[in-house]
C-alpha cells in the first residue's frame, strides 16, 4: 500500500518541501509540497528525482575498511575499532598539527552536518581546517566580517518585494540560487517583472538567467570590481549617494573610487562607459533595489573586493538593511537578539599555513594548499586527514596533484555514501544513510532565506538495521578523534547541551539568565541527541519560547505540529543590533579593502589577450553530486567546452570537434559546443566533471565521465584576502585536435 511523507529536499539550496510517494518501504515518486509555506509545491528536476538518488545501489551499506591494500567490507565496530587504531596514535606521536580536515558542501545539506564538525575539530584540536568555502563563497564571508564584524552575517536580496535587481555572475535558473534560499527563484524573477520591477544580469554567458533580464551585460570575466567601482564614482560624481544609516568611511570610499571611471574601466571590462553611467542611474533612481553577486563575482582574483562593492552599492543608494533592498534575514536557531554594542570585530591572518604561509580566513586555510600541506615534510606536516561529505580530487584546484597526495596519507577517514574519486583513497569509508532515513532541518541556508520561516522533518523511512545514522557516525567520530572511542554517543549530545546551556544561563541577555542548567536540560524533547539539541536551539532563539518565558514562543513540538513549516513573516531590518565591528558601526571602507583597491587600480593599465575559462552550472547537477543518477546524465547536461562561433570559425574547429585546453595546471581535451550563449573570448566548462580514475564506484557517472576543469588550474592563483581559488577568468590556450564536421 502506497503512503505519502513529507520531506525538505537537501540537494540544493533552494530548500523545497517534497512530498514522497512510499510503496513497500521504497521512495517511488517525489513532489514538490503545495502547502509547504515556504516554497508553495515547487520543484526542480532534482527533487524529482529524489527517489533515484535515495535508492541507488552503488551506495554504500556498510563500512569499508583497508585490508591488504584493498577496501573490504566491514562491520560498525571493526571501522571505529580502524579508526582509532589509525587516528590515535599519529596525534599522539605527531600533535594535532598533523591531522586535517576537508568538509564538503554537501555538509550543511544535512543536520548533522550542521551540528557535529564542529565538535569533531574541538576534539582534534587541529588548525588545518579545509572546506569548500574557500572553493565558492569565502569572498562574501570575509567582506562581510570585515564590513559587520561577522562573517555570516550576509544580506540577502528581498526578492519579493525589490524594483530592481542586480545580479552578478549568479544564474539561479540554473543553480536555484546561492546565499540566497529562494525556492522557485525563476517565479520570482517572474513577479518582479510582472509588477513592472527590473532585472540586470551581468555574466560573460547568456545563461538562461540573463535571457529572462531586461539587460545583460557581457562582461569580460574577472572585472566586476572594476564595474562595481565605476557604479560607485558614478554615485558619488552625480550626486546620487543617499546613504542609510550606521555607515562610517563613505568618505574614504569616495576617494578610493575616484580613479574607477567609466571611462578608465570601460576598455578592461569591455563594458561601454555610457552602459555604467546607465546603470549606476537606474539603481539610484529605483524605489527599491538590490545588488547580489555569486559565485562568477567571487570565484575571481579580486573575489572580495567584488563582494564588498555589491554591499558598497546596496549600501550608498539606501538599499541596505530596506525592505525592497537586501536584508539580514533571522533565522529560528539563531542568537536571541541583543541590545546594539560594539563587538570585537574580524581579523584575518591569525595564523598561516605552515608551507605556503597562506593566511586563515574565518579559521579556514585554502583549499588550494591542502595537497601541499600533505606532500611536505617537517613539523606539522599533514599525515591524517578527515573527509567529510567532500570530493577535492574533482572540486579543487589541481586534483591530479592532489589525488597522489591523498595516495601517501598514513592515515585518512571518509564519510561519504560513495566510493568516489577522493574516498577511494581512504583508509576507512563511514557511508551515511539515504535522506529518506535522516531528519533534516537547514541550519545554514536559513540564515539565507528571502522569508524568515521555520521547517523541520523526521525520517520518511525508519533506519534499516545495517545502516547507521549519519548524527551518531560523526558523533562517534568525535569521540575517536578525542581519545574516547568506545563511549557512549550520546555523550557528545549531552556535552554539547552542557555547555551551551552553561553559557546562555551566564549571559545577562539571555532570557534563561541565572537558571539552573540541568533543569533546563530536563525540559528538553526529541527522540535523538540531535533533536534535543535542536529544542535547545529553538527555544533560545529569537524566536523562541525561553523555556517557558514565551508560551506561544518555539520549541520542537510546536515546529512538529505544522509539518508544512511554519511562517515567521517577511524580512525585517536588524541594523544595528546585528554589527560586531568595533565601532559599532557598518565600517563601509576597512583597512584591507583599502589595500585591495591599490592593487586592482593597477590592472586599469591594460588587460592580456587570449582565451579565458569560466565555468557554468547545469539545473540537473551539483557540483559533482549527482553524475550518478540516471535521471540527472544526459541531454543537454554534458561535460562540453561552449565556444563563440567566432572564435570557433578563428581556431578552424566546428561542432563536436575535439580540442586541447592548455591552462597553469595542465591540459586536457575535450569535445566542442559552438555557441552564441558565451561572449567572443571566453570558452566554458562545467565544474564537477571527470569521473575516470580507477578504484570508484560510480558506474553510471564513469559511462559519462567528462573532463576534470581543475585540472587546468594549478591553485597558485588566489584571492589574497580569502584564499578562494581562482576558478573563473583563468587563461587557457586552445589547440585543435580534431575539426568536427
Amino acid at each position: 500500500m502506497s503512503r505519502t511523507a513529507l520531506r525538505i529536499c537537501p540537494l540544493c539550496e533552494a530548500t523545497c518541501g517534497l512530498t514522497l510517494t512510499i510503496d513497500e518501504g521504497q521512495v517511488t515518486g517525489a513532489r514538490g509540497d503545495r502547502d509547504d509555506v515556504f516554497s508553495r509545491g515547487f520543484i526542480c528536476p532534482k527533487g524529482a528525482s529524489f527517489g533515484q538518488l535515495d535508492a541507488d545501489p552503488d551506495r554504500l551499506r556498510r563500512p569499508l575498511v583497508r585490508r591488504g591494500g584493498r577496501l573490504e567490507p566491514a562491520s560498525w565496530d571493526e571501522a571505529f575499532a580502524a579508526v582509532d587504531a589509525g587516528l590515535r596514535p599519529l596525534l599522539e606521536r605527531y600533535g594535532p598539527q598533523a591531522a586535517a580536515v576537508f568538509l564538503g558542501n554537501p555538509n550543511v545539506h544535512t543536520m548533522a552536518g550542521g551540528l557535529y564538525p564542529s565538535l569533531l575539530l574541538g576534539a582534534l584540536g587541529t588548525r588545518n581546517i579545509f572546506t569548500a568555502s574557500t572553493l565558492d563563497q569565502m569572498p562574501k564571508h570575509v567582506s562581510s566580517g570585515l564590513l559587520y564584524g561577522d562573517a555570516n552575517a550576509i544580506p540577502v536580496p528581498d526578492l519579493d518585494r525589490t524594483d530592481h535587481l542586480l545580479m552578478i555572475g549568479a544564474n539561479p535558473l540554473d543553480s536555484n540560487g546561492s546565499l540566497c534560499t529562494a525556492p522557485d527563484f525563476p517565479g520570482r524573477l517572474k513577479a518582479l517583472r510582472r509588477r513592472g520591477g527590473r532585472l540586470t544580469v551581468v555574466d560573460p554567458r547568456r545563461t538562461r538567467t540573463a535571457e529572462a533580464a531586461d539587460r545583460h551585460l557581457a562582461i569580460r570575466p574577472g572585472t566586476d570590481a572594476l564595474l562595481l567601482f565605476a557604479v560607485v564614482g558614478v554615485l558619488f560624481a552625480e550626486g546620487l549617494v543617499a546613504p542609510g544609516e550606521h555607515l562610517t568611511g563613505v568618505d574614504e570610499v569616495r576617494r578610493l573610487a575616484a580613479d574607477f571611471t567609466p571611462e578608465a574601466v570601460a576598455a578592461v571590462c569591455e563594458v561601454p562607459a555610457g552602459e555604467i553611467r546607465t546603470l549606476a542611474r537606474e539603481l539610484a533612481a529605483a524605489p527599491r533595489a538590490a545588488v547580489y553577486g555569486r559565485i562568477g563575482s567571487t570565484t575571481v582574483e579580486f573575489g572580495t573586493l567584488t563582494s564588498w562593492l555589491v554591499d558598497v552599492v546596496n549600501a550608498l543608494t539606501g538599499n541596505l538593511d530596506r525592505p525592497g533592498g537586501v536584508m539580514f534575514p533571522l533565522s529560528a536557531t539563531a542568537g536571541a537578539p541583543r541590545p546594539p554594542r560594539p563587538g570585537k570585530g574580524f581579523a584575518l591572518g591569525r595564523w598561516r599555513s605552515r608551507v605556503g604561509g597562506h593566511p586563515e580566513a574565518k579559521g579556514e586555510l585554502p583549499a588550494a594548499a591542502l595537497a601541499e600541506e600533505i606532500e611536505t615534510p617537517g613539523e606539522g606536516q599533514v599525515r591524517a586527514l578527515i573527509v567529510i561529505a567532500g570530493n577535492p580530487v574533482l572540486s579543487a584546484p589541481d586534483g591530479d596533484r592532489l589525488d597522489r597526495a591523498l595516495a601517501g596519507l598514513d592515515f585518512m577517514v571518509s564519510v561519504d555514501p560513495y566510493l568516489n574519486e577522493t574516498s577511494r583513497h581512504a583508509h576507512v569509508v563511514l557511508p551515511p544513510p539515504p535522506p529518506s532515513q535522516s531528519p533534516h532541518f537547514d541550519f545554514a541556508f536559513n540564515t539565507f532565506a528571502v522569508r524568515n520561516q521555520v521547517r523541520y522533518t523526521r525520517p520518511a523511512l525508519p533506519l534499516d538495521a545495517d545502516r547507521m545514522s549519519e548524527a551518531e557516525i560523526l558523533a562517534r567520530l568525535t569521540l575517536c578523534a578525542g581519545g574516547h572511542a568506545g563511549a557512549d554517543p550520546a555523550a557528545v549530545d549531552a556535552m554539547a547541551i552542557d555547555a551551551a546551556l552553561g553559557k546562555a544561563v551566564a549571559d545577562p541577555a539571555s532570557p534563561v539568565h541565572g537558571r539552573d542548567r540541568g533543569e533546563l536540560a530536563a525540559h528538553l524533547t526529541g527522540v535523538s541527541g540531535a533533536e534535543r539539541r535542536l529544542d535547545m536551539m529553538l527555544r533560545l532563539g529569537p524566536y523562541g519560547d525561553g523555556f517557558g518565558a514565551d508560551p506561544e514562543g518555539l520549541t520542537l513540538t510546536r515546529v512538529l505540529a505544522h509539518p508544512h513549516g511554519i511562517d515567521l513573516g517577511p524580512l525585517r531590518p536588524r541594523l544595528p543590533g546585528l554589527l560586531k565591528t568595533r565601532s559599532g558601526t557598518v565600517e563601509l571602507c576597512p583597512e584591507p579593502i583599502a589595500a585591495e583597491a591599490a592593487r586592482l587600480r593597477r590592472a586599469l593599465g591594460g588587460r592580456a589577450d587570449g582565451l579565458l575559462l569560466v565555468g557554468r552550472r547545469h539545473l540537473r547537477s551539483n557540483n559533482s553530486w549527482m553524475h550518478n543518477i540516471p535521471a540527472l546524465v544526459g541531454g543537454s547536461n554534458r561535460c562540453t567546452l561552449h565556444l563563440h562561433p567566432k572564435d570557433a570559425a578563428r581556431l578552424g574547429v566546428a561542432d563536436g570537434g575535439l580540442v586541447r585546453v592548455k591552462g597553469d595546471g595542465g591540459e586536457l581535451e575535450v569535445p566542442v559546443e559552438v555557441t552564441d550563449a558565451v561572449r567572443t573570448g571566453v570558452v566554458s566548462l562545467p565544474h564537477g566533471w571527470g569521473h575516470d580514475r580507477p578504484g570508484t564506484r560510480t558506474p553510471v557517472a564513469a559511462a559519462h565521465p567528462g573532463v576534470n576543469v581543475n585540472r587546468l588550474i594549478d591553485g597558485s592563483r588566489l584571492d589574497p584576502l580569502s584564499g578562494t581559488a581562482v576558478l573563473n577568468g583563468c587563461p587557457v590556450q586552445l589547440t585543435v585536435v580534431t575539426p568536427g564536421a
